[in-house]
This record gives structure tokens, C-alpha cells and sequence, in this order.
């Protein structure tokens, strides 16, 4: 199926019950999510959460072996990351699949060259195009011709999601984009994914980081050990309780009262080692 079929007013991907196991190791369980046209659904939790098992899913790699994927209200099972692109489903990994030494035109349409008479690279168009799709994104990038290498992972990132717009995709998986970033690096990511989110295309944002997710998410969904802890429309849950419910709130409390416990009992018998020492020192030389 192509990204124009579909139920009219379905959401462009939706998950219901999905589960997936690799032989007796269950890496997700009955996990629900929905992604609509110009939302963010943020995915979050911690390392063996889930989420690389839900990115694969969506994106075509494993085949779920329980519940319903939808894509325009159609179920579908992916057999491969090309049918999933081929559904305008677009998945941007963290360790991008880029040529650091090639120009960042190149790069843009890696795989999807555009070909004048004879085979030949039509060169002006991709500059032109490349350069007409970052600013349509808001990256105003000087120079086209310069390796991505020299480019910052933030705006290395920015280039691979203006790509997936450029090449027709409704729906952006976008794997911890914002993880190897300084502060201000990722604030340019978050910005443009808030620019996707205004052209009108789904995304789903997987990160471990809270405070990244929660000023551009509208939906959020917690996994803990591969199953869903939450799934909240934003005017739902704070960021202070969505933070608690990533940290584990009620884990941290017992690990505090324990660690409290291990501190008062250890100040006991500092104090009472420290008082024989005084007692018994009085005779010593």
C-alpha cells in the first residue's frame, strides 16, 4: 500500500496491543500508540525499554508477532524497510548513514540521484533542490558543495529529516536524534522537528530524555522492560511527573530511604568507634 490509501481520517500509524518476542525473551508487550498529521509522539524509557523493538516494527525490520499496526487505518506487516518507506513511514537512525567526506548535496539524495540524458548526475538540480529543501526547513546553509563531515551532529541530523520530507514521508521515526548533542546542538534539532510537525507529518520521537521531549511532544508514552507504564496526551501529565515516571519515582524513594537507613547506621558506628577510641585512648602512650 502507498501513503495516499487508506481510511480518510485515520491516524497515519497506530498501534494497538502490539507485542514482539524473540524466542523466550519478550522485548514488547501489548503496546499502544497512536501518531496523527502534525503530531509528536514521544516514546521514552531507558536502555532495554523497548524502543529499539518498537522502531524496528514500525520501520520495517521485525515483523510484530502480536496486535495490529495500522497505517491510514489499513493493517499492514512489514516485511521489509522499504515497504515501510514505500508507506511514507521514514525512519532517521542515530548513527546516520552518511558519507562524512562526500558534499552534503550528495549526501541529500544518496540512493535517489537524479539522472539528466545518458545516466548522467543532474548536479545543478541536487544542489539546487538541497539547498531549497534545508531553507524550506529553516536551514540556511551557506555552502551546499562543503563535506557533511564539517557539519555539526546537529545539523547533520537537521539534513537527514529535511531528506525524509523532501522524498514524500508522512510519518518521521526519529532514534534518540538528540543522545550525543551538547545543549544548544539539540535545542536545533527539537526546532526542526517542530518544523516537520507544522508541514504537517506525524513524528515519532524516541528518547530517554524527559526535558527534550516534553516542549515538543504531544503524546507520550512510557515503556518500562517492554512494556507500556504510561500513555498520556500532553494537558494529561506535567513534566515533573512525567520526569518521575522516568526516573521511577516510587524506586528512587525506596532507594532513598535505604540509602538514609545506610547513612544514619553508618554515622551509629562512626560515632561509637569514635567514642571507644576516646575511651581507650586516655591509657594509651
Amino acid at each position: 500500500m502507498t501513503a495516499e490509501t487508506g481510511t480518510a481520517g485515520a491516524p497515519l500509524v497506530r498501534l494497538e496491543g502490539v507485542g514482539k518476542s524473540y524466542g523466550n525473551v519478550i522485548a514488547l508487550k501489548d503496546v499502544s500508540l497512536e501518531v496523527a498529521p502534525g503530531e509528536v509522539t514521544c516514546v521514552l524509557g531507558d536502555n532495554g525499554a523497548g524502543k529499539s523493538t518498537l522502531i524496528k516494527i514500525i520501520a520495517g525490520l521485525h515483523r510484530h508477532d502480536e496486535g495490529v499496526l495500522r497505517v491510514h487505518g489499513e493493517p499492514v506487516t512489514f516485511g521489509s524497510p522499504r515497504q515501510a518507506l514505500d508507506a511514507g513511514i521514514a525512519t532517521v537512525y542515530q548513527d546516520l548513514a552518511v558519507v562524512p567526506l562526500m558534499p552534503v548535496w550528495r549526501n541529500f539524495f544518496l540512493g535517489s540521484e537524479k539522472r539528466r540524458a545518458f545516466g548522467l548526475l543532474d548536479v545543478p538540480h541536487m544542489r539546487c533542490t538541497t539547498r531549497d529543501e534545508l531553507l524550506a526547513m529553516g536551514i540556511d546553509l551557506r555552502d551546499v558543495d562543503q563535506p557533511i563531515g564539517t557539519l555539526s551532529g546537529g545539523e547533520r541530523q537537521c539534513v537527514a529529516i529535511a531528506r525524509a520530507v523532501h522524498f514524500g514521508a508522512k510519518v518521521l521515526v526519529l532514534d534518540e536524534p538528540t543522545a550525543a548533542l551538547g545543549v544548544k546542538q539539540a535545542g536545533v534539532v527539537l526546532r526542526y522537528i517542530v518544523q516537520a510537525r507544522r508541514r504537517g507529518l506525524g513524528v515519532v520521537l524516541i528518547t530517554h530524555n524527559p526535558h527534550h521531549a516534553y516542549p515538543v511532544g504531544d503524546r507520550f508514552l512510557v515503556l518500562k522492560r517492554g512494556r507500556s507504564l504510561a500513555y498520556h496526551a500532553k494537558e494529561e501529565i506535567s513534566r515533573d511527573e512525567l520526569t518521575a515516571l522516568m526516573a521511577g519515582g516510587a524506586e528512587l524513594e525506596e532507594l532513598a530511604h535505604e540509602l538514609e537507613s545506610v547513612s544514619g547506621t553508618a554515622a551509629e558506628e562512626l560515632s561509637a568507634e569514635a567514642r571507644t577510641l576516646g575511651a581507650g585512648g586516655e591509657g594509651r602512650p
